[in-house]
């Protein structure tokens, strides 16, 4: 098998990179440095990387329309204004709880919006798993401490979530046309065995889901079965989420962050924290836009 190539889309180094998105209306792809409350934007395939100021954490992004996106916050889902910036409060999700703010966040196929929370210091169990469709919310799940790797099968029938702090993804059958669990949640993978953790997710057209291995610089593709299909090495340790780029959805941009590292462990890891771009074909998808 070649070598993949694997380069910098871009070096701002962020210090808890997260919930890339590819705008394909703008051919932007959008991602955040977490906890340093920015949005980050980029003209693929090689423009300079804009860095927005955010008044609050925010950490993943769904597609309203050309003129309006949708952010998960600290405080509950925001419109944000594409041409101002401006945010306005659209429905609040543990507004009351200033000890938790949002994670992984995905557009489920009929345009439902799956929202993790969690703690800001990662406590256990204080995180739940959300969704919001046609401006209602519902609590899925609770006792949570890391939500990661929300994606959705092609069809919208299985949805997959999981926990960091416990390294098993699981998948759950769903209604197609809402977004809403119809059944018992299931193990879909057990990393536990592997280096490193469960981080983000996304799901390829052939319902491969593609997960990024925080703590294992790596970057694993899992067949809808379960199986591991490949591995790609990537230049960081700790790689957070992947999404589908270009025009075809034909390749794999990665995020990653230098959280947790010490001074040593940032000069063995000198590109922590980039964005990277996985040179690998792939039959990606683009998040459909989110009802609100």
């Amino acid at each position: 098998m070649s070598e993949i190539a694997v380069s910098v889309l871009s070096d701002v180094d962020c210090y808890l990179g997260e919930g890339p998105i590819y705008d394909a209306a703008s051919g932007k792809l959008f991602w955040f440095d977490i906890t340093r409350k920015k949005l980050l934007e980029m003209l693929l395939p090689d423009g300079a990387t804009i860095v927005h100021d955010l008044p609050l954490i925010a950490s993943a992004l769904a597609v309203i329309d050309e003129e309006r996106q949708l952010l998960a916050t600290e405080t509950g889902l925001q419109v944000r204004d594409v041409a101002t910036g401006k945010l306005t409060m659209l429905v609040p999700i543990e507004a009351d709880n200033a000890a938790t703010r949002s994670n992984d966040a995905r557009v489920h196929p009929c345009g439902a919006f799956w929202v993790g929370t969690m703690g800001k210091n990662a406590e256990h169990g204080a995180g739940s798993i959300y969704w919001f469709f046609r401006g209602e919310v519902r609590k899925l799940f609770g006792d949570i401490t890391i939500p990661n790797s929300i994606c959705f099968s092609p069809d919208g029938r299985i949805a997959y979530f999981g926990d960091t702090r416990r390294n098993v993804i699981r998948r759950v059958p769903c209604d197609p046309t809402t977004g809403l669990p119809t059944g018992e949640a299931s193990v879909f993978v057990d990393t536990r065995g592997m280096e490193g953790g469960i981080d983000g997710s996304v799901t390829d057209a052939d319902g491969v889901l593609w997960n990024a291995r925080w703590g294992g610089a790596a970057l694993d593709a899992w067949s809808p079965d379960g199986r591991l299909l490949r591995t790609i090495p990537l230049p960081v340790r700790q790689p957070s989420c992947p999404a589908f780029v270009g025009k075809d959805a034909g390749r794999i941009a990665v995020t990653s962050a230098w959280e947790g590292l010490d001074e040593v462990q940032r000069k063995a890891d000198p590109q922590a924290g980039y964005t990277f771009l996985v040179d690998i074909p792939v039959r990606g998808r683009f998040d459909p836009q989110v009802l609100i």
